[in-house]
């Protein structure tokens, strides 16, 4: 089973907003984040885990990790999938940098369920995760 990582989608103010980011910084060449430190179970996730957002203390999307390389200043470059695949929103605190999450513990893919609500304007899927109808 894969490992994943969760991170807060730091100044993203919606899923809109996170999407966009993504496919800006696609535009300019590989999408990756940077970390002081390789996970120590970067073998786990590298290829098969995702990175989980955490926008607003909820999981609400994922981006594929693809691996693991080299970032300026003797960096990690965490290599991302700029697809922002959205997710069954689920509860979680904010952190800094970032943590593993079980297969087991993640949230499902909505499917093609996702790209009808991905639709909606962000406040709506909001208040309709608040109210726990999404």
């Amino acid at each position: 089973m894969p490992l994943h990582l969760t991170k807060v989608a730091f100044a993203a103010d919606s899923v809109d907003h996170l999407r966009s980011r993504l496919a800006a910084r696609a535009e300019m060449g590989p999408v990756f984040l940077t970390t002081r430190y390789l996970p120590k179970r970067h073998a786990e996730v590298a290829g098969q885990g995702s990175l989980f957002w955490i926008l607003k203390h909820q999981l609400v999307a994922r981006s594929p990790i693809l691996g693991f390389g080299e970032a300026e200043g003797g960096r990690v470059a965490i290599l991302l999938d700029p697809a922002l695949v959205l997710v069954e929103a689920r509860p979680k605190r904010a952190h800094q940098g970032w943590r593993y999450l079980e297969a087991a513990d993640a949230p499902r893919d909505l499917g093609e369920a996702g790209a009808a609500i991905a639709a909606m304007p962000s406040a709506l899927i909001g208040e309709l995760h608040a109210l726990a109808l999404l």
